[in-house]
């Protein structure tokens, strides 16, 4: 079984195949569209002449490079200082959910208000894996 310390990696893990699911499909999607004549590769250069069955995609690739930033920094202190428990674990996981979540509501439409709940599950989770990693340190 697991030990605790690597429990925390499944999230960690988790994220990283989003992310090279992402890649994947940006590329899919970028290489349809221009078989299909909708976009040269010289506009790649310019994001803004992205069609958009690719700029969603790359979008979200772009997204997970903003706030996760976050949960790795944290993911890497608790691991350095041995301070993973199970609430740590556990807020890991509602981030990584968050995570695919919030892919899969940017790459199928423009809701805005329901990607920006969605949004709101994983940051929460890492405000409170901040937070309670802030407490643990300045009151034990």
């Amino acid at each position: 079984m697991f030990a605790l310390p690597d429990v925390i990696l499944v999230p960690v893990f988790g994220h990283l195949a989003l992310i090279f699911f992402l890649f994947v499909m940006v590329s899919i999607k970028r290489m349809s569209a221009v078989a299909q004549g909708n976009l040269q590769t010289d506009d790649l250069a310019y994001k803004s002449n992205e069609p958009e069955a690719s700029r969603r995609w790359a979008n979200n690739l772009n997204n997970q490079f903003e706030v996760p930033i976050l949960f790795y920094v944290l993911i890497a202190l608790l691991y350095a200082t041995d301070s993973v428990n199970w609430i740590y674990c556990a807020l890991a996981f509602v981030f990584l959910s968050g995570r695919i979540l919030h892919t899969f509501v940017q790459v199928s439409g423009d809701n805005v208000g329901l990607r920006g709940k969605v949004f709101t599950i994983n940051f929460l989770a890492i405000a409170c894996m901040w937070l309670v990693f802030f407490f643990d340190r300045w009151f034990s």
